[in-house]
C-alpha cells in the first residue's frame, strides 16, 4: 500500500459515508481516482465493509465484560461450535478463540452487573463443554478509530535507531 492508499483508508474509516468527491478532496486525488484506489482495496480484501458503530449504553447496554471459557473436549468441532454459538447471542460483540489458559474469549454488553450475574450463571455456566468460566468486567473500552499497515520488526529497526 503506498501513501495514497493509507490515506484513503485513514479517511474512510474516520467516515465511511463521505462522498467519494469529499474523499478526493481529502486525500488530494481526482474523484476517478479515489474511486479506482476504493474499489481496489475492497477487491484485495483490505476493506471488508462499511457499517455503522453503535455505542452500546444508547442501547441500554452499559456494562461490559470480558468472558474466559475453558472447553472440554478440546477439539476443533467443540471450538467452532461455542466459537459460533456465542457470536450468536444477542448480548455478545465479539468473540475471539484464543491460546494459553482458555480457548475462547467473548466480549458482552448488558444492562447491568445483576444481568450479567443471570447471564453467565444461567446461560453459560451449565453448559456441560464449559469447564471454567471466568468473568472479567470492562471499566473503560476504547476501540481505535483507524488501523493501518505495521512496519514488520526490520524497517521498524532501521526507522527507529535513524530518526
Amino acid at each position: 500500500m503506498d501513501a495514497v492508499d493509507q490515506a484513503i483508508l485513514r479517511r474512510l474509516q474516520r467516515d465511511g459515508r463521505q462522498t467519494n468527491r469529499e474523499l478526493a478532496e481529502a486525500v488530494g486525488v481526482a474523484p476517478s481516482t479515489a474511486l479506482e484506489r476504493t474499489r481496489a482495496l475492497r477487491a484485495r480484501g483490505v476493506i471488508t465493509g462499511f457499517h455503522a458503530a453503535v455505542d452500546p449504553t444508547a442501547l441500554n447496554r452499559s456494562v461490559q465484560a470480558l468472558i474466559s471459557i475453558r472447553i472440554r473436549p478440546q477439539s476443533r468441532e467443540a471450538i467452532e461450535n461455542v466459537r459460533d454459538s456465542m457470536a450468536a447471542l444477542p448480548e455478545t460483540l465479539g468473540v475471539f478463540v484464543v491460546t494459553g489458559n482458555e480457548d475462547v474469549l467473548v466480549h458482552v454488553a448488558v444492562p447491568s452487573t445483576q444481568y450479567l450475574r443471570d447471564f453467565v450463571l444461567d446461560r453459560l455456566a451449565r453448559r456441560k463443554e464449559f469447564v471454567d468460566v471466568r468473568t472479567t468486567v470492562v471499566f473503560d473500552y476504547v476501540q481505535p478509530v483507524e488501523q493501518s499497515e505495521l512496519l514488520d520488526d526490520t524497517r521498524h529497526a532501521r526507522r527507529t535507531s535513524s530518526g
